[in-house]
């Protein structure tokens, strides 16, 4: 696509987000999805004998022959971009052109195509979610058994597995797909119900409610929506937080992740990477850099998108009476860039998942060092359970461990678990190989291993 790099563009312009998306909410497929909604009230009307056929065939033939430059050149002398296409249209269409938008008013048409297209993006977002679930089932697979150490405010902890970490970002994303899912299913439009909600124009056309009702069904049948039974101007607004908020969720999942990422990358602990192109740069001064500029692009972006539900949290909540205007201009750039958003951090975010790094010698590295610890714990219960004073041998561990901790902050080998098989207090109890194999933390990470696959188990397939 050609962007106009010499004025102002929004990153989501070019930078962020797929075409697929940016064309859902462009511009010319809007307006040819009010012309597709145009085309389906005449077919409707039709039916009803208030337009001919001739004049609904005639909308059909010229539906797609958008004309930006004459609708610009209208809006700017009326001021009002529906309307302006309204006469862009007409004036394309010989025959009908005087029957386009008969008994409507301009959100009949605006919000029945935004929720198309909120729809038509769901559509976009559910299948990248659930490829980016599958990617992240076959790690957790792979790393399931795998022992490393878990950390509790920012500090060594006991052990977990790999494979039992990523599954914590799995099971966020299971619930984000069911909201997503959800949300995709209960997407409904306004309908056609005139002016502020109550049908008045389309009776008048028509006769009766009974005629009108059949009309809406008609015509939304055509355009495959479900309309809400009450709307005022517009559908309500509560739709969209429903629809940002489920976004939003999923930025939030990926914002952890991520961030897990860039923590775990740090030199200090080094287990983790994204990957980094041979011919990459990570730094203009610094070329030894290797910096999570992926990562660190999902939590920006996650950040931004975690706002936007609450712009349209004011636009429901604001929206007066049967309507006000000031949701109009917001709703043009918090939707589609919601969804541009999202679309970019499920691909980044896939990027990072299938191409993830795990440094296995860092992992041991750590392991050496910390675990140890965290072993204790089973070398204290099952001493007690020899015959040992529970408060004596805590204090016995208590001592060595932080002697411990004194020789791995200097940078030398963890001598914790030497010691304890060194000290006759723990071998009174426990025979020194025995308290070996209870120090030895790798096998103490519980069911992580079953509860990884079993969140893996979970991840849809077809």
């Amino acid at each position: 696509m050609s962007v106009n790099h010499s004025i102002f563009q929004s990153p989501f312009s070019w930078r962020y987000g797929s075409d697929a998306m940016r064309l859902i909410w462009s511009e010319a497929y809007k307006r040819r999805l009010w012309r597709r909604i145009w085309v389906a009230l005449a077919e409707a009307q039709s039916h009803f004998g208030l337009v001919t056929p001739e004049q609904v065939a005639d909308l059909r033939a010229h539906a797609d022959q958008i004309d930006l430059d004459r609708a610009l050149q209208i809006e700017a002398e009326i001021k009002h971009d529906l309307m302006a296409e309204v006469k862009t249209f007409a004036e394309q269409c010989p025959v009908g052109g005087g029957i386009i938008h008969l008994g409507a008013t301009s959100m009949d048409i605006e919000d029945n195509a935004d929720a198309l297209r909120v729809r038509e993006s769901l559509d976009l977002i559910r299948p990248a979610l659930k490829s980016l679930l599958k990617s992240l089932a076959s790690q957790i697979e792979q790393w399931a058994d795998v022992p490393t150490m878990a950390f509790t405010h920012l500090q060594p902890a006991e052990p977990t597995t790999i494979g039992y970490r990523l599954a914590q970002y799995a099971q966020d994303l299971l619930i984000d797909y069911a909201e997503i899912n959800r949300v995709r299913a209960e997407i409904r439009s306004k309908g056609f119900k005139g002016a502020v909600g109550t049908s008045a124009s389309y009776i008048q056309l028509l006769g009766s409610s009974a005629a009108h009702a059949d009309l809406e069904t008609h015509v939304m049948e055509s355009l495959g929506l479900e309309p809400f039974v009450a709307a005022t101007q517009t559908y309500p607004r509560k739709q969209d937080w429903l629809v940002l908020n489920a976004l939003a969720g999923l930025a939030m999942s990926l914002n952890k992740f991520a961030f897990d990422l860039r923590i775990l990358q740090s030199p200090p602990i080094g287990e983790w990477a994204e990957p980094f192109g041979s011919k990459q740069v990570g730094s203009s001064a610094m070329p030894f850099k290797r910096n999570p500029i992926n990562a660190e692009k999902i939590d920006s972006l996650a950040r931004y998108l975690a706002q936007l539900p609450r712009i349209a949290w004011d636009d429901a909540a604001h929206s007066l009476l049967e309507r006000t205007l000031d949701d109009s201009a917001n709703r043009r750039i918090i939707l589609p860039e919601a969804f541009l958003c999202a679309d970019e951090l499920l691909a980044t975010a896939h990027k990072l998942i299938t191409g993830l790094v795990i440094d296995r010698t860092a992992v041991a590295r750590n392991f050496a060092n910390y675990a140890p610890f965290a072993a204790t714990e089973r070398l204290l219960m099952a001493a007690v359970k020899a015959g040992a004073d529970r408060q004596v041998l805590h204090e016995v561990i208590r001592v060595h461990a932080l002697q411990a901790w004194a020789e791995v902050a200097a940078g030398q080998p963890n001598s914790l678990i030497e010691m304890l098989c060194a000290d006759a207090r723990v071998t009174q109890h426990l025979a020194a190989p025995t308290a070996r194999s209870l120090l030895d933390a790798s096998q103490y990470v519980g069911d992580a291993p079953q509860r990884a696959r079993l969140i893996a188990a979970r991840i849809p397939i077809a």
